[in-house]
């Protein structure tokens, strides 16, 4: 998208504002069917957490792609954008077996990561198939809030495990159609997601009737110029010989699945963002904007550098600011950065703003969260309205009566 493009939205919806690009979508998405051309069946199931918006759910549906979900509430917006049950998996992550049913009545794929559960679904519901999701204590990406494949993580039935997995699913009669992994964000060692690989492999052999297996996701994008990515045309080559080669040992062709999320949707984002006040303190110049953490917490929870840019003065003179928020909290959105120029009214853009960005807004301060804007075929469409004072209200009740005429007991005269 052009920098002019991106000041039209901010002008026409206001700022703060969530802008996507679908044109970078659909290239990501090519991009990845394209690095694994030579497996015979491949599903991406596209991970609703990362960006979750109806029309986002539905461009990914009209690109042939699967719904990865972890939750019963992101099951019903995949129906809703139009994805058939068996095109979605539910891989929820400590939640009741009341919620599992329920997604396993819509017709969905369950993938279940623990013991207890797998074992009362199975005596309950011994024909409904079911993917289990393995720990294999790989720590293949990110730190240990990003990555989930180590051993003390709470995601997965650990390797050490399948002896016990291996008598409930006797015991039950379940029928396991499906191996899955997932070791985290932010890959770069293609060596070591190998490495995890052949575990998945070794353990799929206690299987013999499975469709599909699942590698999980958790791909690595630039964050800035230079920035390191995960090689996916390199990883693509590798995977697929081995796959391929492991099809031809279980004797029958199964579907490679993978869960793209910031893949897919990361470097289509960009969150605009006007500059409320600059301040200068004895060491720090300060480019405070309206909006803060409640609108974009990776920054704050991660750690994560978002270039950001100064869409309104592109041509001006660079100086260090730290970019903060007006949330009452520290909320720094990058410290010392070096930006053109930037004065009260300007827009600064966040780039890298399309995953796990507005999905984790919040209302905190009591603030309103923002519009999304939707760039496709060189036009702006506004896909989410941004929240209003009535929004914020909306679900409050306030009992008539409840405090009416006890002023006094407050020392209210």
């Amino acid at each position: 998208m052009k920098a002019s493009d991106l000041l039209n939205i901010a002008g026409e919806h206001g700022a703060p504002v969530y802008v996507y690009d679908s044109n970078t979508i659909q290239s990501q998405y090519k991009r990845l069917t394209k690095a694994f051309g030579g497996v015979s069946n491949l599903r991406l199931n596209y991970a609703a957490k990362a960006l979750s918006n109806l029309s986002i759910l539905r461009l990914m549906h009209s690109l042939g792609s699967g719904l990865d979900t972890v939750s019963i509430q992101e099951v019903k917006l995949g129906l809703m954008a139009g994805f058939q049950p068996e095109s979605i998996i539910y891989t929820p992550n400590g939640v009741s077996l009341e919620e599992i049913e329920e997604a396993a009545a819509l017709g969905v794929q369950i993938n279940i990561d623990n013991l207890s559960i797998l074992e009362q679904f199975g005596s309950k519901h011994p024909d409904i198939p079911v993917c289990i999701r393995i720990n294999p204590h790989v720590m293949a990406g990110g730190n240990t809030n990003i990555s989930v494949g180590h051993i003390d993580s709470k995601f997965g039935i650990s390797i050490h495990q399948i002896p016990h997995l291996l008598r409930i699913v006797a015991l039950t009669n379940m029928n396991i159609n499906g191996i899955h992994m997932h070791t985290g964000s932010d890959i770069l060692d293609i060596d070591v997601f190998l490495y995890a690989s052949e575990i998945l492999f070794e353990t799929a052999k206690n299987f013999k009737e499975l469709e599909f297996i699942d590698f999980g996701s958790g791909f690595k994008v630039p964050y800035k110029n230079g920035d390191i990515e995960t090689n996916i045309e390199e990883f693509g080559k590798k995977l697929t010989a081995r796959f391929n080669d492991f099809c031809k040992e279980y004797g029958r062709d199964l579907t490679l699945a993978f869960e793209p999320g910031k893949f897919l949707v990361s470097q289509a984002g960009y969150f605009l963002a006007k500059v409320n006040v600059v301040k200068q303190t004895t060491s720090t110049v300060f480019a405070g904007i309206d909006s803060g953490f409640n609108h974009l917490i990776r920054p704050m929870l991660y750690g994560a550098a978002h270039e950001i840019t100064n869409l309104s003065n592109p041509k001006g003179k660079e100086r260090y600011y730290s970019v903060v928020g007006y949330i009452c909290e520290t909320d720094t959105f990058g410290s010392n950065r070096r930006i053109n120029e930037i004065s009260e009214g300007d827009v600064l853009c966040f780039r890298n703003a399309g995953a796990y960005c507005f999905t984790m807004a919040s209302n905190y301060n009591s603030r309103y969260r923002p519009a999304e804007v939707l760039w496709h075929n060189g036009q702006a469409h506004l896909i989410r309205q941004r929240e209003t004072f009535d929004d914020i209200l909306k679900n409050q009740v306030d009992p008539k009566g409840l405090f009416a005429n006890k002023k006094e007991q407050v020392g209210v005269k």
